[in-house]
């Protein structure tokens, strides 16, 4: 949500592959139902224990701080990822939770002299900034190796600002996907669209059914964000997507006035939204799932789009993922269907020997396979087993992302200056919600839009 155009240069984006990868995932989902560093952390350390795949220094003693904007299942879950750390080093260590946009929260923490030792940023833009307020510090020789060791290039660039290796992606993301309730379909006679026009005959489908086809997560701007890229990439094509991450094109651009035509053709159909347009913008992200897999044969609506974390919530359900919660690539709008990748990376701020130890602990196939095997979460790092991921769609999507290697688009608002692509209430995220409340306003929307980069992208932040 927060990159400038230096940042982006540094991301591996092959324009081919990811329609290959996005084909194989739709056959396979449908298978399956549905530099150097001189400080302390750079130098070699004496190993305690080398239990899994990574080697960690004795840490009896010492503490450590995390942030993260996590909450609920997902913090709990990483949770156990920094306990296993604890056991195998004998360090203490505290998560901290932070507030969106976390660049604000870090620096309020930074202001009073009480910094988190490690932040999980999820925003390459985010790094950046860490970086250019000297907040950030490089990863050292072992953390480095370890990166090298287990990423594509792709994943390990996007973690780099100025050739500097600062970021290590610990989780990633698939937000090109439309989770659905099985039963819905079954009883509606519904199918899994392929396009943007088989989606809306899907949705009407459901509709005569007596279901509300959508749950849309107004409340949080992010998701809408989501919904706008995977249309804007399928629609536009990957060049002028990366333009318009970049701000090279304006928001007033006719690709966008398309993408959001497109996109009014749901949002502006009341009937289709689980409490219309207003009840939408109050529901927020984790409601949005669960009301979509509770109320058994009518629930308050049968679709829900986005990334594979989605399974984290619907754990919350009685519904079992593969079989009452079922899964289909986002549908191609243009020539190909899209495939837009997210994730957060673990930045080092205050460096020490047990920062660097946990850098290269979550650099490393020990940790992810961990949070792995307790679902609703996605790792970059290529040699995670698929055996740690706990159920067949899960496998799925994870070997996509692999065999995807660097072909990827990554989040398009998560490349913006965070006061434009990353903020609660301002930006992408207000004016998105200002067009869900109002989709006939096209022009007044793109007007806004434009309005609020063009500011966000002159001041950078």
């Amino acid at each position: 949500m927060r990159t400038t155009s230096s940042t982006i240069r540094t991301r591996k984006t092959v324009r081919t592959a990811a329609v290959v990868a996005a084909g194989a995932l739709a056959l396979s989902l449908t298978a399956c139902g549905g530099s150097d560093n001189k400080s302390d952390g750079g130098k070699s350390s004496t190993p305690s224990e080398s239990t899994g795949t990574v080697t960690l220094p004795k840490l009896n003693g010492q503490s450590l701080e995390v942030a993260a904007v996590w909450t609920g299942a997902e913090q709990k879950n990483f949770k156990t990822v920094l306990a296993e750390f604890e056991k195998r080093t004998g360090a203490k260590v505290t998560f901290v939770p932070a507030q969106d946009p976390i660049i604000n929260f870090l620096g309020s923490k930074i202001a009073g002299g009480q910094p988190p030792d490690v932040a999980m940023l999820p925003q390459p833009g985010a790094i950046k900034q860490a970086v250019d307020k000297k907040w950030a510090k490089p990863l050292g020789a072992e953390a480095l190796a370890e990166l090298q060791k287990n990423y594509s290039q792709g994943w390990q660039d996007i973690g780099k600002v100025g050739g500097k290796q600062y970021g290590v992606y610990y989780k990633a993301a698939n937000k090109s996907l439309i989770w659905y309730n099985a039963k819905v379909f079954e009883n509606a006679g519904a199918k899994e669209p392929k396009t943007w026009q088989d989606l809306l005959t899907t949705a009407q489908t459901v509709y005569d059914s007596g279901v509300t086809p959508f749950s849309i997560a107004g409340a949080d701007g992010w998701p809408l964000t989501d919904w706008f890229e995977n249309v804007y990439l399928s629609q536009a094509g990957p060049e002028k997507y990366d333009e318009l991450a970049q701000h090279k094109i304006k928001w007033t651009d006719p690709s966008v006035k398309e993408a959001l035509t497109t996109l009014a053709q749901i949002w502006g159909k009341k009937a289709y939204i689980a409490g219309g347009q207003s009840g939408a913008l109050q529901t927020e992200f984790p409601a949005s799932v669960t009301q979509t897999f509770t109320g058994g044969d009518q629930p308050k609506s049968a679709m829900v789009y986005e990334g594979d974390f989605v399974q984290v919530n619907i754990g919350e359900t009685k519904a079992k993922v593969g079989t009452d919660a079922k899964v289909f690539p986002f549908p191609s709008v243009g020539s190909t269907a899209p495939v837009v990748s997210g994730g957060d990376a673990a930045v080092i701020l205050k460096d020490s020997k047990a920062a660097q130890a946990l850098a290269t602990f979550l650099a490393s196939p020990d940790a992810a396979t961990i949070q792995a095997k307790l679902g609703g979460y996605l790792s970059p790092n290529k040699n995670v087993p698929d055996s740690a991921y706990p159920n067949a769609v899960q496998r799925t999507i994870a070997k996509s992302l692999i065999a995807a290697g660097d072909d990827f688009r990554f989040d398009m608002s998560d490349q913006a200056p965070q006061s434009f692509g990353g903020t609660p209430g301002k930006g992408e995220w207000k004016d998105l919600q200002d067009f869900l409340k109002n989709p006939t306003d096209i022009a007044g929307t793109q007007a806004q839009l434009e309005k609020d980069a063009a500011a966000a992208y002159a001041s950078g932040s």
